[in-house]
């Protein structure tokens, strides 16, 4: 086949058959709602389709008269936008009415009634700090005469942790200025006392008092009371009660109190979030990883029902927020399959990408290569651009794939030297280095990449174009030399990519990154080499031989033709 063929009409309508099905293909896989290191709002909504709302969960604490949680779950749910919210709210406004008392405590427990008397109007209004119960002496002396009773002995083991005197932080129980020790023991041994931890958090809390006694200081139990004292300055009973029955373990409640001292404005959120997927720790482990983007991430979960929660704390990776079109009922497979669908996405993106640049392959690059290199061989180099296109799809439509989720802004925990006030303690800004890529800096890549494609495939249809004419093949080779600057076009587009990207990193458009700016210059030598050792130098190889054959040609006819002239 020689360089001045032109393509014919059938060929060229089934390069084009190819090109619009790749395009289809790789577009399918993209609207599969279906990531590998995150996940997205399609499959959160399908995951919630069906569950209870927020304001449905909080109507049932209502109705089970646990008030102090339906308010914190009204919170989140008014945060939230759920239409179920101001029937939530006018359901605490008639219990409010009937039983006053309860409001500041969250509702009724048969462990604390007879101390307290909880249904009695003690003139406060609202939630109600459940320390602020059990500072007052009187208080004290009350619930200490009622555990001395208790026949637990995780309860006397926290009633004689009060007894000590080498106590760190705090002032003992038994001086002058003990009280908020004094009363974080009392607190504890109520908890137990009614069975409010968790039974792993229990069997915990127990070692840590009995370890505590047998070494005489308070030693681990120490952090365990200066998060209690957190969450008890800020919750009332009930509310502390129905968390800490969802803790499995001590460190789950240091990282709820953490969370409640670095985010109290959206206590309602996470504490929320802890009752409806009935797991404190994975709702701590998720926010302490991903911070106030996580929150964000949590929100949108708790907008779309407890399955989308459950979901995503399941999951522990951010939500991709990128807004894409889903095929109809990919979001429930994707849900159900999971990994299939993921394997699915990528073949799909693999094979979209094949069949695009096999069409093009035929419209455009076939007909230069038709002498030069046969066709199982051409169906390789397609099949390794293939690759590359769909690895660069991935990376695109993976957010999180290359860049780690930033660091959090909820991972700096608090250090105490004395014993005040932890609400308002400054926190010290922790820095860490930056290993990951910033999405700017991916899409810097894949621009500059899309470009030199472009100009590869801008050099083979100008070879086409010379190939195509009707002229001699000497006269091709002066066109094709007349071609040059063209086909070290690719140099040109990365040298200017890479200046480019470095103005932008100056400027602050870009985060500083060398590879984004210097992958421009890569890609343009790659593209230069392939146009010229691949395309260019072959072509004038073969002009050279056909332009020799004429001439030679023409040099036996002229001395075929003198004799007879003679």
């Amino acid at each position: 086949m020689s360089y001045a063929h032109p393509h014919s009409g059938s060929r060229a309508a089934a390069a084009v058959v190819l090109v619009a099905v790749g395009v289809a293909v790789a577009s399918a896989a993209w609207m599969l709602p279906v990531n590998l290191k995150s996940v997205s709002p399609a499959l959160l909504k399908a995951a919630g389709a069906g569950t209870p709302t927020l304001g449905a969960f909080g109507r049932d604490l209502v109705d089970a008269e646990k008030i102090g949680p339906a308010a914190l779950v009204l919170g989140a749910a008014q945060a939230t936008d759920d239409p179920r919210a101001p029937a939530l709210a006018s359901a605490l406004e008639t219990f409010a009415t009937r039983q006053p008392g309860l409001m500041t405590w969250g509702g009724w427990d048969p462990t604390l009634d007879p101390l307290f008397h909880l249904r009695t109007d003690s003139g406060r209004r609202g939630s109600t700090p459940v320390l602020t119960f059990f500072i007052p002496d009187k208080a004290r002396a009350a619930v200490r005469n009622y555990l001395a009773d208790s026949g637990s002995a995780g309860v006397q083991s926290l009633l004689k942790v009060g007894q000590l005197t080498a106590t760190g932080r705090f002032v003992p129980a038994s001086r002058p200025g003990g009280e908020p020790l004094d009363a974080l023991v009392l607190l504890s041994g109520m908890l137990y006392q009614g069975g409010h931890f968790s039974p792993s958090l229990q069997r915990e809390v127990r070692s840590l008092a009995d370890a505590a006694v047998d070494k005489k200081e308070l030693g681990e139990l120490e952090p365990f009371f200066i998060d209690l004292l957190s969450l008890g300055r800020r919750l009332d009973w009930t509310q502390l009660t129905e968390l800490l029955s969802r803790c499995e373990n001590a460190e789950a409640v240091g990282e709820y109190a953490h969370l409640a001292r670095v985010a109290p404005d959206q206590l309602p959120l996470i504490y929320a979030a802890a009752l409806f997927s009935n797991s404190g720790d994975r709702v701590a482990r998720y926010l302490i990883q991903f911070g106030k983007a996580g929150l964000e991430d949590l929100k949108i979960a708790l907008a779309r029902g407890a399955g989308a929660v459950q979901l995503l704390l399941v999951r522990q990776v951010p939500v991709n927020r990128s807004v894409t079109p889903v095929l109809g009922t990919a979001a429930e497979l994707a849900l159900s399959h999971p990994q299939f669908m993921l394997v699915v996405k990528y073949l799909g993106y693999l094979a979209g990408a094949w069949l695009l640049l096999r069409g093009l392959d035929r419209l455009i690059v076939t007909p230069l290569d038709a002498v030069n290199l046969p066709s199982a061989l051409t169906h390789m180099r397609v099949g390794a651009i293939a690759v590359l296109f769909a690895v660069l799809l991935v990376v695109v439509t993976e957010p999180f794939i290359l860049k780690a989720a930033p660091i959090s802004e909820y991972q700096v925990r608090l250090h105490l030297p004395v014993l005040v006030s932890v609400a308002n303690s400054p926190v010290a800004p922790k820095t860490q280095p930056t290993t990951t890529m910033d999405t700017s800096t991916l899409l810097s890549i894949g621009v500059f990449a899309a470009l030199q494609v472009a100009m590869y495939f801008g050099c083979l249809m100008k070879i086409r174009e010379i190939a195509s004419q009707s002229v001699p093949p000497l006269l091709k080779l002066r066109l094709m030399e007349n071609e040059e600057n063209l086909f070290d076009g690719g140099l040109y587009v990365g040298i200017g990519g890479t200046a480019t990207a470095l103005v932008l990193q100056v400027l602050g458009v870009i985060e500083p990154n060398l590879l984004a700016a210097y992958s421009s210059n890569l890609f343009g030598i790659t593209c230069v080499a392939l146009v010229k050792i691949r395309h260019v130098r072959p072509y004038k190889r073969q002009l050279i031989m056909e332009g020799q054959a004429d001439l030679t040609a023409d040099s036996l006819l002229g001395a075929a033709r003198r004799p007879a002239t003679s």
